[in-house]
């Protein structure tokens, strides 16, 4: 049944006339000056020390698996927060928010959900890294092999890619309504969905099966394997041992609570009980105050990190001595 005010929609012309308007921050027009400084100099933080992470591990001759992974995490913050935080600014920029076509808030959903996806995979397959290195350090070399390494990064890229774009199609699928405005300063799903000319719950099934892949799935995994490392971890007498063991776990467990703190608040939820304000205040913690504190709770707490980057410096030092 044609729903009451929708928008008239083909697959001719939708993609090339039909645009939304990303309200963004426009009921705090006498905040705007200061917004967009805050926004640029975070961005600007967070977008170099990924980039410094992800260059100290690269230029690193001998990475083991955690620092691999570590690698894929800045890369896939960099990106991340390059697809959200631009929009965003321009946001900023005009006093009754910024444009975006049909086909770009589609790209940006699409490319929004994938990066959040494989960040997703890539914490679960970083607990089973640390669950070998605790509960099977003899077998460590063996088990977490380069190439294991490799194909758990490329299947955590594919696998969230895939889903990415099967809840984007069916989400611009969906018939719209003339009120073209999203409440909010990204694409993001259930600002989206909010739109929708639809009176049921079917147009959530997509997103509540996009939850249970890219959300819940990784989070049993990250908890089974935590579960058998507090299983090892009982097991031994020192407690200084215990607590050795458990510090390398300390960093991916803050990143890990971070990420998923904010995001199940935002997913796993129904259609009605969305509010712009409060979605709006999440996620600009999860896609700006998140991802720039993931180098500082890895550069702080990872020793290998700590130690490349000193080196580094000492290179640096010697190329201006030289």
């Amino acid at each position: 049944m044609p729903c009451e005010g929708c928008m008239e929609r083909d697959n001719v012309s939708t993609g090339a006339t039909m645009e939304f308007l990303l309200l963004g921050f426009s009921e705090l027009l006498h905040l705007r000056a200061l917004l967009f400084l805050i926004f640029l100099i975070v961005h600007l933080v967070t977008l170099a020390g990924n980039m410094i992470i992800f260059l100290a591990v690269v230029m690193e001759p001998s990475r083991p698996p955690m620092l691999f992974f570590l690698c894929q995490l800045s890369a896939i913050e960099f990106c991340y927060t390059l697809v959200i935080v631009p929009k965003a600014l321009f946001s900023l920029a005009g006093a009754e928010g910024s444009a975006i076509s049909f086909l770009g808030c589609a790209v940006q959903m699409q490319l929004f959900v994938a990066l959040g996806g494989a960040e997703c995979f890539l914490l679960a397959a970083m607990s089973y890294d640390r669950y070998v290195a605790i509960c099977q350090p003899l077998r460590y070399a063996a088990l977490m092999s380069e190439g294991l390494c490799l194909r758990l990064a490329l299947l955590c890229g594919l696998a969230a890619c895939a889903l990415a774009l099967g809840l984007t199609a069916a989400v611009f699928r969906l018939p719209f309504c003339r009120s073209r405005r999203i409440d909010h300063f990204f694409c993001d799903v259930p600002a989206v969905l909010h739109l929708a000319c639809t009176q049921s719950y079917g147009p959530e099934l997509p997103l509540l099966a996009a939850c249970v892949l890219l959300l819940l799935l990784p989070l049993l995994l990250i908890l089974a394997s935590y579960l058998r490392i507090a299983v090892a971890l009982s097991s031994i007498t020192s407690s200084a041992g215990r607590g050795k063991a458990f510090s390398t776990c300390i960093s991916h467990l803050a990143i890990t609570l971070l990420h998923y703190g904010c995001a199940t608040f935002i997913y796993i939820r129904p259609k009605s009980s969305y509010s712009p304000a409060r979605d709006k205040v999440v996620s600009l913690v999860y896609t700006n105050i998140t991802p720039l504190l993931y180098p500082l709770i890895y550069s702080l707490r990872n020793k290998e990190i700590r130690g490349i980057l000193r080196k580094m410096l000492r290179r640096k030092k010697m190329a201006q001595v030289n």
